[in-house]
């Protein structure tokens, strides 16, 4: 009588790491693309937030200046990834910057009085768009 012996040859586990090991190598950057976009949702939904009430404080002022004022807590919070700005305030115009930190340091995203969207920085290996917010490494604009 023969007994077969149970469990694993060192090539079928090898095998298994292997597998394990490519599946890793596609998915992850998959992943972190993902991360980071969602990361860069936080930026693009405060600057998006705020452009109503530039207009309503235009609407009640007849200026932009003065919307940054802390007692009118009009700007939105700083975020865990992003820090937001009103870096221009005139009578006639504006231009609100979210600054990333953390792990979106480097990206620097804008929003004018038209409505005019812009990534002035991002980290190395990302592209910058002076028409929208980019999203994706390669340039992609946001949707």
């Amino acid at each position: 009588m023969n007994k077969r012996q149970a469990g694993f040859s060192l090539i079928e586990l090898m095998i298994a790491v292997a597998v394990i090991g490519i599946l890793t190598a596609v998915a992850l950057p998959s992943y972190n693309g993902y991360m980071m976009r969602a990361r860069l949702t936080e930026a693009f939904t405060g600057l998006a937030s705020v452009q109503p009430k530039m207009e309503q404080h235009w609407s009640n002022t007849r200026s932009y200046e003065d919307f940054d004022t802390p007692a009118l807590k009009l700007m939105p919070a700083n975020s865990e990834h992003f820090t937001f700005e009103l870096t221009e305030s005139s009578a006639s115009g504006y231009l609100l910057t979210a600054t990333g930190q953390g792990a979106a340091d480097g990206f620097v995203f804008t929003i004018d009085q038209n409505g005019n969207r812009a990534t002035t920085a991002a980290p190395d290996g990302w592209a910058t768009n002076d028409a929208c917010w980019v999203d994706r490494k390669e340039g992609t604009c946001a949707e």
